[in-house]
């Protein structure tokens, strides 16, 4: 823990030195922290939200705060439209998806931090093995229907921007530390600000850690860690001239996270489940995720008018991982030449008894147990510009927004894979691969994208039009695994290189003060994977149209969308299921999606004679998302389709209940969430008991009082009713969600 160290004195020089307490992470007098940003992004603020002609919902550093959530599935249960395949339980390697798009590892949307692409590669290998700290973020952007052209190179579901801790205008600080159960310890503090230099000038910086640890909620069965440690550094410098003739600002950012988790992709049989749904067997006992990632960030923006700013920003991403996890099981003793996968043992365990029992430890044969390394080191590099100009001419008035992009990522898989013997609830080695013999290739993308976006308004009707151009080439280079020094060349290179064009168009019309209707229409479209050269590109025609309402505190949004893909594709990861070859691409032809998103918030203190703030608030999703057509598959998730299947993992009902209570002093937030059951294979009717996934209600809860001036005590629980479901069944066996969880902590401003 390099950073534990520095992250508590922080929290201690902070505890000692307060003079007074915020009510926001932004010092008073800052007007927008994002402005730097504000060319690059849809909204950047609450109030921006209902300018735009399309789905978007952006949740502040207060919005954030109230739960202090640090698992960014759980903060995205208030936003309509989120498809969300839980995991860990933490939400390490969250599986996000938006509008049935597809939430594997969160492959289908655009991520992004501070308006970069954040995913390890975006263009070559988008599953995000590496997702930014929630914890520290300062707010969040949800982007769906037209305005997500704006982001790419995936169109179709949209986009989650997050945006890191803001360097303030005056000196200022903050620490919070949360302590609960399951050892659970979570640090986070951060200090920085401005001076005047002269000429107009400030210097600036922040400096922020973040610390989160946890002894685990399963239990496996020789008692070993379940948990995970890590740890969150971030480094901001930047010269800002907020006035005068053309104002000006250039930061730096530096960011780095390293994280060790015990985790594992090893489930339970349905029995055992059912028996205990916390345990773990001990063939996963040495399954461990080590992970780092340093993100260089440069952003300048120039205003040379009050109507016209540009926006540069040049970044570069490395993130290197190994997840060294169990692969299969060998019931002859003959490793990984002839081991059952994870999977199948635990989907059928009596065909598989022989194995089962290698697994659970019942019986012990050398090289039965196999492990893999999945080694992977990943970079992603670019350069991206954005101007926009606010004009009339031909009497209209019009919002341009230009930009363009210049991209390369990579991934390099060097894997190999061991043979152990369990025995006394330990691993005991008994055959070594060598380096690289599993897998041994290269992927990697470079891309050119062009983005034109104008919006005219013609009194009260504001019409969006825009287009996304994308030019891309993709490689997969394939390298001998006898080869580990790769001297002998590719012994096979794949190329795939496509350009495409993405509109969209949408339009928002003020039907009255309280009423705005809106409504668009954009193409949809996703890259297919290097070395699927014969895998079609993912399309889709994605339609939306809703309105809003809004009176004397009470605000209502409701937006029916439709997508409609031409081809839906299916890539194999390790985390969607066995039966496949890791990369390859699968067409699913026709699909539609359709749903409804609904929203609503009021405060109910309207209702009576108090200072109290009573904010109560509503979200809902109904979603509809079917196969058109038939075929056979050897993608798990899939399999052999029929007309009429529903897709995996897409819950046709949620909704969450928000209420609140606050005074100057002290207040009080719950939230419920319920998640209708959703199965983990394509079918339709019952869904049999091994491949459903648990309809459930979860509560969370928080609650503060402000000790003095200047310290604030909370108290959260998640899961406040210890409910008890199966959050997953990929990629082998039944996993569940995280069970009742306790933090108490203490939290100071300056």
């Amino acid at each position: 823990m390099p950073f534990s160290r520095l992250s508590v004195l922080l929290a201690s020089s902070a505890l000692v030195s307060l003079s007074s307490y915020a009510d926001n992470a932004t010092a008073p007098g800052e007007q927008n922290p994002y402005r730097m940003l504000s060319t690059i992004v849809v909204t950047g603020s609450t109030d921006a939200v209902d300018e735009v002609a399309g789905s978007v919902s952006f949740l502040t550093d207060a919005d954030l705060s109230a739960q202090a959530q640090s698992d960014i599935q759980r903060v995205l249960r208030v936003v309509p439209g989120v498809n969300i395949q839980e995991e860990d339980g933490y939400g390490l390697r969250p599986n996000i998806g938006l509008r049935g798009s597809g939430s594997d590892r969160s492959s289908r949307i655009v991520l992004m931090e501070d308006g970069v692409p954040i995913s390890p590669a975006p263009y070559a290998s988008p599953s995000a093995y590496y997702f930014p700290t929630t914890a520290r973020m300062s707010a969040v952007e949800v982007t769906k229907g037209p305005a997500a052209i704006l982001y790419g190179p995936r169109t179709t579901g949209g986009a989650l921007n997050l945006f890191s801790t803001p360097v303030p205008e005056e000196t200022s600080g903050f620490a919070q530390a949360f302590f609960g159960t399951n050892d659970r310890q979570r640090v986070h503090a951060w200090t920085g600000g401005r001076a005047e230099v002269g000429a107009g000038w400030k210097l600036g910086g922040l400096i922020e850690v973040f610390t989160d640890e946890t002894d685990g909620f399963k239990e496996l069965d020789n008692g070993g860690p379940t948990g995970f440690d890590a740890d969150d550094l971030m480094l901001k410098v930047g010269a800002y001239k907020d006035d005068g003739p053309m104002p000006q600002s250039v930061e730096l950012k530096y960011q780095t996270r390293e994280e060790t988790s015990n985790e594992t992709y090893f489930g339970l049989t349905l029995e055992d489940f059912e028996a205990n749904p916390y345990r773990r067997y001990d063939a996963s006992a040495d399954d461990e995720f080590r992970g780092e990632n340093e993100l260089f960030q440069l952003t300048h923006k120039i205003e040379f008018s009050p109507t016209l700013n540009l926006t540069t920003i040049a970044y570069h991403h490395d993130f290197a991982r190994n997840w060294y996890k169990l692969q299969g099981i060998s019931a002859d003793g003959t490793g990984a030449s002839g081991d059952t996968g994870i999977s199948s043992v635990l989907a059928d365990p009596v065909t598989y008894s022989a194995e089962y029992s290698l697994a659970t430890g019942a019986t012990s044969l050398d090289d039965s147990i196999v492990y893999r390394a999945n080694r992977r080191a990943y970079y992603s590099e670019g350069l991206q510009t954005t101007l926009n100009w606010q004009t009339a001419f031909g009497g209209l008035d019009h919002d341009v927004t230009v930009g363009i992009r210049v991209h390369e990522d990579e991934e390099d898989r060097f894997q190999e894979e061991d043979a152990y013997r369990l025995e006394g609830g330990r691993l005991i080695l008994t055959s070594a691969g060598a380096a690289g013999s599993n897998a041994n290739r290269i992927s990697s993308g470079e891309a050119v994208a062009l983005f034109l976006q104008d919006r005219v308004s013609i009194g009260k009707l504001t019409v969006t039009g825009g287009a996304r151009f994308e030019d891309y080439e993709l490689t997969r280079e394939d390298y001998s695994t006898a080869d580990p020094t790769r001297a002998a060349g590719p012994t096979r290179v794949r190329t795939l290189d496509d350009q495409v064009v993405v509109p969209g168009l949408s339009a928002l019309y003020e039907l009255n003060e309280d009423v705005t209707l809106l409504a668009g229409v954009h193409r949809g479209f996703a890259i297919a994977s290097p070395g699927a050269t014969e895998a079609d590109a993912e399309e889709s025609v994605n339609w939306e149209a809703g309105g809003r309402f809004s009176k004397e505190g009470v605000d209502v949004e409701a937006i029916a969308f439709f997508n409609d893909y031409s081809n839906l594709l299916g890539t194999c990861t390790a985390s969607s299921g066995g039966n496949c070859t890791i990369g390859d691409q699968f067409d699913g032809g026709d699909v539609d999606v359709m749903g409804l998103e609904l929203t609503a918030s009021w405060d109910a203190a309207a209702l009576f004679d108090t200072s109290l703030s009573l904010p109560v608030g509503l979200v809902y999703t109904w979603t509809d998302a079917e196969f058109q057509s038939g075929f056979e598959s050897s993608y798990e998730p899939w399999g052999d389709v029929e007309a009429g299947d529903e897709l995996p993992y897409v819950s046709d009902q949620q909704i969450t209940l928000m209420a609140g209570i606050e005074a100057s002093r002290w207040g009080m937030d719950l939230s419920a969430n319920h998640v209708s059951e959703a199965r983990a294979r394509a079918g339709q009717g019952a869904i049999p008991a091994g491949e459903r996934i648990d309809a459930r209600w979860l509560v969370d809860a928080a609650a503060w009082v402000d000790l003095t001036e200047t310290l604030r005590l909370r108290v959260k629980a998640e899961n406040l009713f210890d409910e008890t479901y199966v959050a997953s069944i990929d990629p082998a066996g039944l996993r569940p969600g995280k069970p009742q969880e306790i933090l108490v902590g203490l939290e100071v401003r300056f």
